[in-house]
């Protein structure tokens, strides 16, 4: 148990020695993060989106058969 813990202690260590020395905490050195760029906002075109669609439903069904398109909106 204890030569494992002594082995654990080496190899930690040794690990230490092999990290670049950007990687070393409390240097100002930049990081190998990516970075994010901001995109575009996708234009969705000239389609509508669920609520428009669902309040043109309501709109355009009223008082006609409940069938088709107006299933579910007419009254």
């Amino acid at each position: 148990m204890h030569k494992r813990m002594v082995t654990l202690g080496l190899l930690a260590g040794l690990a230490g020695w092999a990290l670049p020395a950007s990687a070393a905490p409390g240097t100002n050195a930049p990081t190998n993060k990516r970075t994010q760029t901001r995109r575009p906002p996708l234009d969705k075109g000239p389609g509508e989106t669920r609520a428009e669609r669902e309040k043109r439903l309501q709109r355009e069904c009223r008082g006609r058969p409940n069938a088709g398109a107006c299933e579910g909106y007419a009254n």
